[in-house]
This record gives structure tokens, C-alpha cells and sequence, in this order.
């Protein structure tokens, strides 16, 4: 298997360190995610060979397992995990405390893990080309290798299951229900239920940026934006969106796998519109799932940031992807949607959240003396 490793010294280096600090002193998280993606595009070329063209096609379930405590040096790791000879490759990787020389990281040192697939392509016609297949040697490389046939299968099912080719089960439209009966409730004068102080509605919390996207952030290929810099932009503006939703600063908990649809090119109008679309605990609970709660300690949120790229000079508007990043904040706050389409994206958020508590592992999120964000 392909493997690579860098430490980035930063509690040596105050200089590299100050570009990576946000405004409270904190690691500056969407700079990690630029690093991981330059990192798996090295990897992928070491495999590949420089005859094609690799690109970021998708990027995994990035999830925080022990948040650092201290400032320190970090060690980056990954290797490609998965590659059948097809096109795609699955690159893992992995962010710990720099361990000594000789050594390698312990569990608890973890900081994030987090895995991206990436697709070759014919520098000329831009379509896929096969690559060379990985041999798994030892019983680890085995493991790794099941996995990524599992996050293969995992994403061919949820993509039959969508809402986009499905309609909500029956679970789900007795929730969707129970939540526009809410609703008119706390507008009915003679109901005495009214709407919480801490509940608030799925378009009020609305953010949205627009830029230009400028070619110092573009990939080795010297026309396009390289993905990592998309992560950074959306990671962050999710940020801004929990934070203005929940007036007190989020944690980030994990991002859901996600897709890069299109390109974007240099000089093209990047569009973000970020929004929370789920809370747990919700407003409105189920029978056999949500526990809904009026007292919690901490909230839960999913902020969903869709992306679109549009050309200058022809007008044309194309999705670039859909990124789901979770969230805690410390205090007891709701959403709840109220058109249709606001509808969905709340239960497609729900079955992303239902995932998430299944791919946590160890480690409270919530550490209060945590230096990531």
C-alpha cells in the first residue's frame, strides 16, 4: 500500500503556527482539511504515477476522535486503503499528536480521521482511466481494505435511498406531520401552546457568501480549485452559520461524506448558502427514535452548505456539492422547517444524524479545553 507522513512542527515554529491559529487561539480546523486533500493528492500521484490527471471526487466521514488539548506538532498520515484497478482509489488518513522518533501515535493521540476517493483521469479527454489494483499483505492492510469496500457499498446504497428517488417512509411523514400540526398550534389563539423562545425556523437561519475564485488556491493542474480550499470555505461559513444560530461558540463534531460534482475553475463566481436543517434533541420526537427534550445541556446541530459555481462570461450555474457538518453548541436550541423543501432536507439531516452517533468512537466532543475548532 502507498503511504506518506509529514509532521507539521507547529509547536516549534510560531511563524507556521500563527497560520494556523484562528482569531481565539484555537487550530484553525479548514486549514487542516486544505492539507489533508493536498496530502491524499500526493499519496494518489505516488500510486499512480504522473501520466494522469487525479482529482478529489469525494471526501469521507471526517470525524474529530480525541480533540487536542495542548498545543503540539501534528503528525499527517494516510495511504491509499482501497483500489480495485478501476478508476477511484480510497486514500486514509489520519491527524495525531507527533509521537517520538521511532514511534508510532497512540490511539488516544488520534486526533481525526478521515478518508478521500480519488479519480484518474486521461490528461487529454478528462475521462476516467484504470489504475494499478493494491496487493493487502498483512491482516491491518486486510481490515483497511474491507473498509473501503464497505464505504463503496455504503455510498451505492444511500444514494438508492435518497429523497431525491424515494419518498419519506412511514416514520418519517408521521414526523413530517407532527411537526405542521405543531406548528398550528402555536398559531391557533385558542391553543394555549406557543412557540418556544428557543426555537426558531429553518430560514432564519440562513447564511450565504459569493467570491471569486482567485488561482492562488488552484491545483496542480493550474485551472481548477483544488478541493481542500472548498472544504475550508464551507467548514467555515458552517461555522459562522452555527455560531449565529446558537449565539455561543460550536464544536465540530464530524462532516458526513460528500461529493465534488463539478469543477470549479479559476475566475468563476464561487455560491455558499449554508443553513441548520436538524437539532437533536428535536422539537417534535418519534416512538422509536429522536428523544425530544426541552432541558438539554447540549444541542446537537447539522448545517447543511450547498454549493454552486458560475461561469463569468456564459452565465451558467452548476452544484458543486452538498456538505453536512455536525456540530454541538452549549445550550438547548431548536429548528424546525416549514416549507416542503425545508421538509426533507430536516429528514434526510435526521438519517445524517443517525449515522453520525454510529461512527463516533470514544472521546467526548464536548471537551471543554479542547484547541480545535
Amino acid at each position: 500500500m502507498t503511504d506518506m507522513t509529514e509532521i507539521l512542527p507547529i509547536a516549534q515554529d510560531p511563524w507556521l503556527l500563527d497560520t494556523y491559529l484562528n482569531s481565539s487561539g484555537h487550530i484553525r480546523l479548514g486549514t487542516i482539511f486544505m492539507d489533508l486533500d493536498a496530502l491524499s493528492g500526493i499519496i494518489a500521484y505516488k500510486h499512480t504515477g504522473d501520466a494522469v490527471t487525479t482529482v478529489t471526487a469525494a471526501v469521507d466521514r471526517i470525524v474529530i476522535n480525541h480533540p487536542l488539548t495542548e498545543i503540539c506538532d501534528l503528525q499527517l498520515s494516510g495511504q491509499v486503503t482501497y483500489a480495485t484497478g478501476r478508476s477511484s482509489m480510497e486514500v486514509s488518513l489520519q491527524v495525531a499528536k507527533a509521537p517520538q522518533d521511532g514511534q508510532k501515535p497512540r490511539k488516544e493521540d488520534v486526533m481525526m480521521t478521515c478518508g478521500f476517493t480519488m479519480v484518474s483521469l486521461d490528461p487529454g479527454t478528462k475521462k476516467p482511466v484504470p489504475i494499478n489494483p493494491i496487493t493487502v499483505e498483512t491482516e491491518e492492510e486486510r481490515r483497511l481494505y474491507d473498509a473501503g469496500e464497505r464505504n463503496t457499498k455504503l455510498r451505492k446504497q444511500s444514494l438508492q435511498k435518497s429523497l431525491l428517488k424515494n419518498a419519506p417512509n412511514d416514520e418519517e411523514s408521521d414526523l413530517i406531520h407532527a411537526m405542521w400540526q405543531r406548528q398550528l398550534q402555536y398559531h391557533d389563539p385558542n391553543d394555549p401552546l406557543r412557540q418556544p423562545e428557543n426555537l426558531h425556523f429553518m430560514d432564519s437561519t440562513r447564511v450565504q457568501t459569493a467570491a471569486i475564485m482567485q488561482p492562488q488556491y488552484r491545483n496542480r493542474h493550474h485551472f481548477m480549485i483544488f478541493g481542500g480550499f472548498l472544504l475550508k470555505q464551507t467548514f467555515e461559513l458552517a461555522f459562522c452559520c452555527a455560531a449565529a444560530f446558537s449565539h455561543c461558540r460550536p464544536v465540530f463534531v464530524s462532516l458526513d461524506p460528500s461529493d465534488f460534482k463539478h469543477p470549479v475553475p479559476v475566475g468563476s463566481v464561487l455560491y455558499l448558502t449554508a443553513s441548520v436543517v436538524y437539532t437533536d434533541p428535536p422539537i417534535v420526537g418519534t416512538v422509536s427514535g429522536d428523544n425530544s427534550s426541552s432541558e438539554a445541556e447540549y444541542t446537537r446541530a447539522q448545517v447543511r452548505v450547498d454549493s454552486k459555481v458560475r461561469d463569468v462570461e456564459h452565465g451558467d450555474v452548476k452544484p458543486t456539492g452538498q456538505f453536512n457538518y455536525t456540530f454541538t453548541v452549549p445550550k438547548d436550541i431548536k429548528i424546525m422547517p416549514r416549507t416542503y423543501t425545508e421538509f426533507m432536507m430536516y429528514i434526510d439531516a435526521r438519517r445524517r444524524a443517525e449515522r453520525v452517533l454510529e461512527s463516533i468512537q470514544g472521546g467526548s466532543s464536548e471537551s471543554r479545553n479542547r484547541v480545535t475548532e
